[in-house]
């Protein structure tokens, strides 16, 4: 898996170690050669994993829509910029530019791609998983809550069809190898 896509918070306001761990990550793709497909922002955990992709070596790619450049947020990181005019389509070529989705922690907007992903594989519009990385727990909620929707029967096949889940780095690494 050469290209990951990462959907991820662009807060400042997050504790310390979520930005260890998105500059753990984004060494690691960056020495191994991987390319960063993100949303393009120089904010929060956007702007860290994509410093560290880029101090190591690897290629980054921007999908940045509209009302982020209007807004002055457009990172200087990226090797290539895909402009969008909303969200919605940053996240329909997010997921044609990758080759699998990363979720780190994020807010709304990381559930809405999330979701979007899980959505759009499970009517067949492709086959590409997210990858909650759940270090400290932090997806632990959410998944409980995934697995209790589908316990009612209301998704047509098992929700882990359309995502795996790393709780370490280690793990994370064994996943984009496969």
């Amino acid at each position: 898996m050469k290209k990951i896509g990462i959907f991820c918070s662009a807060s400042e306001n997050i504790d310390k170690m979520y930005f260890d761990d998105a500059a753990r990550i984004g060494q690691w793709m960056g020495e191994t050669g991987r390319t960063l497909v993100y949303g393009g922002a120089s904010l929060g955990l956007m702007e860290c994993v994509a410093q560290a992709v880029k101090t190591n070596g690897g290629h980054i790619i921007g999908v940045v829509p509209a009302k982020l450049e209007e807004n002055g947020k457009v990172s200087a990181l990226p090797d290539r910029i895909i402009h969008t005019r909303n969200l919605s389509d940053r996240k329909d070529i997010m997921v044609e530019e990758s080759d699998v989705l990363l979720a780190l922690p994020g807010g709304v907007g990381t559930l809405d791609e999330i979701f979007h992903v899980m959505a759009a594989a499970s009517i067949g519009y492709h086959q590409k998983k997210v990858v909650f990385y759940n270090a400290n727990g932090f997806y632990d909620t959410l998944l409980k809550a995934l697995k209790e929707i589908e316990d009612k029967g209301f998704a047509r096949h098992p929700f882990s069809t359309y995502y795996e889940v790393a709780d370490t780095l280690e793990e994370l690494k064994q996943i984009m190898t496969i």
